[in-house]
């Protein structure tokens, strides 16, 4: 697989639940779906099935946590980060210091993004394609893509 891919906007229920999309669920496989949640960047929720969380922590133990800089980065990345499990309705709870860092109330957007899914609020997300303009979304493009 080349990557996630898509865009799912979900309510959270009373009880702190999202329902994953049958379309996200395909994209994850059969069989027990094991996932991390962890604080994104920009106020967002991080999604990682296992495996790729995995890789990930193998990253991390590569890095040399004498540097300041590192241990600051991986207490910010790792605090907090859980483990999640869907239940037998394919809901996942989110945790409510997730909810309140990435500030999500009710509606939320789940966005593919490469090997993980970001959970923004709604709003906010939405607001992230209303900011930035054609020529800057171009500039950008060459200056990430091209160098």
């Amino acid at each position: 697989m080349n990557g996630f891919h898509g865009e799912y906007e979900v309510t959270i229920d009373a009880k702190g639940r999202i329902m994953l999309p049958v379309a996200m669920k395909k994209q994850l496989g059969e069989g027990d779906i094991k996932l991390m949640l962890a604080r994104g960047f920009e106020k967002c929720i991080t999604l990682y099935p296992m495996p790729t969380w995995e890789k990930l922590m193998e990253k991390f133990n590569t890095l040399n946590q004498f540097d300041p800089k590192v241990r600051q980065f991986t207490r910010q990345f790792l605090g907090g980060a859980t483990e999640i499990e869907l239940d037998s309705a394919g809901r996942m709870l989110l945790p409510a210091s997730f909810k309140e860092y990435a500030t999500v109330t009710k509606d939320v957007m789940i966005a593919a993004v490469l090997d993980r899914f970001e959970i923004w609020d709604a709003v906010k997300y939405k607001g992230l394609f209303e900011d930035i303009s054609s020529k800057e979304y171009s500039d950008l493009a060459k200056e990430v893509m091209v160098g």
